[in-house]
């Protein structure tokens, strides 16, 4: 057996045959929640269960089947899965790490709308993620307090089209794909309307954890305003990428929308030579630019997941000697209070 099918054959199993595959919408409300249910299908240890129960309780888990299938069974340390599974760590209080690291709450313009930065403002479209990630530095933003719903869109939107110094809008959440296409093709299509907007950009995960919600109505939608679209994906390692995936990539590079990735630096996951070099070569191989490696936002529950700054530095300085330029992520670092992402050198 060659490496591929030994790796393959460690790999879960889908528990739909492929020609049924549901809906991205049904996937979503198929996530597995419950942490028992989790490790019983990836073989492993209920050692810690209580506490990962308690940790669910600060910040609920949620796991695409897509997702899953492209975990180790039986491998406690899987990069994929240290990004979803909650640990008893996250129970723990340390200095120094809050519930607001970024700063959102003072950035609050109206509700669902943060004006932070010079020349764009961001929108909470939506709470909702298809899989939740352990070191979110949104895991405590009260979205209940800052939704976007018809009147608060309306109220954005006026906002939006009265400040002629913005120039982009970018959509964030959760996660803006969590939106059905009617409802986003709503949105996109006020912006449009707007005519100082220059470009529209989304940040999402969806493309990594759901591919399935890269629906050809998603892409006409993303297409056919004036606006230029640009897409910041989230991937964090290499193994996140299967044949579903990369075809959900494609037809957003094929469609000319730019494709970005910002990577967070993750203690157990993402934090070495090797793993940092796959991921950038797998990004540009399927035409996604390698633009931030951030280090983790200071949020209450994730401490575990930092590395130093020391370390950061020297993981990026050795990338940056083995890898040509264009292919070398900017490390970057959002602190509360300042006008833009802090580079750190």
């Amino acid at each position: 057996m060659n490496t591929l099918s030994s790796y393959k054959s460690l790999m879960i199993a889908r528990t739909y045959p492929i020609w049924q595959t549901p809906s991205w919408q049904k996937e979503i409300a198929q996530a597995i929640r419950d942490p028992e249910i989790l490790l019983n299908r990836l073989n492993l240890s209920h050692h810690q269960l209580p506490e990962q129960y308690q940790a669910c309780k600060q910040f609920s888990l949620r796991v695409t089947e897509s997702y899953l299938s492209r975990m180790r069974v039986g491998d406690p340390t899987d990069p994929l899965l240290l990004q979803i599974l909650p640990q008893s760590q996250e129970l723990d209080q340390i200095n120094g790490y809050e519930t607001d690291p970024t700063g959102d709450q003072e950035s609050i313009a109206l509700p669902g709308l943060l004006h932070k930065y010079e020349g764009r403002c961001l929108l909470i479209t939506t709470a909702t993620c298809a899989t939740h990630c352990r070191y979110c530095f949104r895991r405590h933003f009260p979205y209940q307090k800052s939704q976007l719903d018809e009147k608060s869109l309306a109220q954005a939107l006026t906002y939006i089209a009265t400040d002629t110094s913005l120039s982009e809008v970018i959509l964030s959440g959760g996660d803006p794909l969590s939106l059905s296409d009617e409802r986003l093709a709503h949105l996109v299509s006020k912006l449009n309307d707007i005519p100082h907007l220059k470009r529209l950009r989304i940040h999402t995960r969806q493309p990594v954890v759901l591919p399935s919600r890269i629906t050809n109505k998603l892409i006409e939608t993303l297409t056919c305003s004036r606006l230029q679209t640009v897409v910041v994906l989230h991937f964090n390692h290499a193994n996140e990428f299967d044949n579903e995936v990369e075809c959900a990539i494609s037809k957003l590079a094929h469609r000319n929308i730019t494709l970005f990735n910002q990577s967070v630096l993750l203690k157990g996951v993402n934090d070495s030579i090797s793993s940092l070099k796959k991921l950038s070569e797998k990004l540009f191989e399927q035409r996604i630019i390698p633009y931030y490696l951030h280090r983790l936002d200071k949020v209450s529950g994730a401490a575990h997941f930092d590395i130093s700054i020391k370390q950061a530095r020297q993981l990026h300085q050795q990338l940056s000697a083995t890898l040509p330029g264009y292919l070398v992520p900017t490390l970057v670092q959002e602190q509360s209070g300042e006008p833009n992402k802090t580079v750190i050198v």
